[in-house]
């Protein structure tokens, strides 16, 4: 009774505040006790209710009032554009693969797998025991768990072949991903306004990453196969660069792997002008139809500063990536990544380590390769039978990618935003191109979104192209 008659006031005083000014007083306690026929505790309880919702003030000493309404007033920010000057060139907003888009929506953007591919049983198990570890409560050092560092260097040895010298433990370096190993490698290794070889098409982080380190971009062609070991030496004669980054093993986006001559050469072009090959092996566990083939492995000079994530194969959640250098690059690189972030989260390490360590985790990997390699060949049969004018050129043999070229002069930027308003998120091609792109090109991940969907996606694109 005392609850209907409470809400029974706070109803009808809100109907009086409706046409009531700000700071007007509300009628007294006493007054609504009478125009109720309620008592002075459920009185108090409705007045409680109004300054939660409010409402109300209450001023002791005076009474209550009808609080007054803020009048919204848009915020000026123009004097940040004078302080902040015009903005670094390739640091404009997010990537399109890192929108979050309706839940309804089809989603071939991405540049992760779908949750229910990664080993889900194995991370969270590792995450239950790490809070239960030291590792919870103490610092990591500097350098990483000695533990993942003799992990990761014990699987790049693994492909060195006969004579070479392979990583130690010490050689690897514990970051927090891949993309915080590329900003301190450009500074460390390349240094700001000094060239850096790359592939184009790349990784758009890569570029982002160059960027934000200053290097000067000097674009390589790569097919499926790599780039031209002739171009990259000519390259390296014309512009003294220093460094070449590149993803010899599945690349993003185009899917290509070198081939075992295409890395000889380019790492005797490196050692001939005593430069780094920056080898990003970021799509390691993500094999198809082929194996990965480290170049690192076959170097043992220093000449090749290798990056293996586990970002994409464990869990996004836990960044935990490494890079393997030697001598005095490991050292700077070591300094710098020091200086930015101090030391990697040793609860996300110990977790790390405690996935990859698992005899299941083997298991995971092989029913990986096998779910990639359905949804890839869908995806291409897909766009094959609804979408014929766009070209998968190269069916990749590895990573999570589709790199497709839509029909000459198609206004790539109009069909993303077309294929968006029917439910098809894409991620236009221009992104991985350090300077002007070659052709039409957009990415398709197959590994992210419900492969059901694959033929209604590939219809749609399909319909968007064709104009209807």
């Amino acid at each position: 009774m005392s609850q209907d008659s409470s809400d029974r006031i706070v109803a009808g005083v809100r109907t009086w505040i409706a046409s009531a000014s700000a700071g007007a007083r509300v009628p007294s306690n006493r007054a609504l006790m009478a125009e109720y026929g309620a008592s002075p505790v459920t009185v108090q309880k409705a007045m409680r209710q109004l300054v939660r919702l409010g409402l109300v003030e209450s001023r002791p000493g005076a009474g209550t009032f009808v609080r007054a309404t803020p009048t919204a007033r848009a915020a000026d920010y123009g004097w940040q554009t004078a302080a902040l000057g015009a903005a670094p060139a390739g640091l404009a907003g997010l990537s399109s693969t890192q929108r979050t888009v309706a839940p309804d929506a089809i989603g071939l953007h991405s540049g992760y797998p779908a949750a229910d591919l990664l080993p889900e049983r194995l991370v969270r198990q590792a995450i239950i025991r790490a809070a239960r570890s030291e590792a919870a409560l103490t610092r990591s050092p500097a350098a990483g768990n000695p533990d993942l560092q003799a992990w990761f260097s014990s699987e790049l040895a693994s492909s060195a072949p006969a004579g070479v010298t392979p990583a130690s433990g010490r050689d690897a370096l514990i970051i927090s991903g891949s993309q915080s190993g590329l900003s301190s490698i450009f500074r460390a290794v390349v240094g700001v306004g000094q060239p850096l070889l790359i592939e184009s098409p790349t990784y758009w982080g890569a570029l982002l990453a160059a960027a934000q380190a200053g290097v000067v971009l000097v674009p390589v062609p790569s097919g499926p196969q790599g780039p031209d070991p002739d171009e990259v030496e000519r390259a390296f004669a014309l512009t003294g660069a220093r460094a070449f980054y590149a993803q010899p093993t599945f690349a993003n986006p185009t899917g290509a792997q070198w081939t075992t001559a295409t890395g000889a050469a380019v790492l005797e072009a490196v050692r001939r002008h005593g430069a780094f090959l920056i080898e990003d092996d970021w799509a390691h566990d993500l094999g198809i139809d082929a194996e990965p083939r480290p170049i690192a492995a076959s170097d043992d000079d220093g000449h090749v500063v290798y990056l293996r994530s586990l970002t994409k194969s464990v869990s996004p959640a836990l960044r935990v990536a490494a890079v393997i250098a030697r001598g005095p690059a490991r050292d700077r690189i070591l300094a710098d990544r020091a200086a930015e972030s101090m030391y990697v989260s040793g609860l996300l390490q110990a977790a790390a380590l405690d996935v990859v360590t698992q005899p299941a985790w083997r298991t995971h990997q092989r029913g990986f390769r096998e779910h990639l390699r359905a949804r890839r060949d869908l995806l291409v049969s897909s766009l094959a039978a609804s979408a014929p004018r766009a070209q998968v050129e190269h069916v990749p043999v590895g990573g999570l990618n589709l790199w497709v070229r839509l029909p000459e002069g198609t206004d790539v930027g109009q069909v993303v935003r077309d294929c968006e308003v029917r439910g098809v998120i894409i991620a236009p091609g221009s992104e991985w191109f350090p300077a002007e792109p070659s052709g039409a090109f957009v990415r398709l991940n197959y590994a992210n979104a419900d492969p059901a969907r694959f033929p209604e996606a590939a219809g749609i694109l399909g319909e968007v192209l064709d104009g209807s």
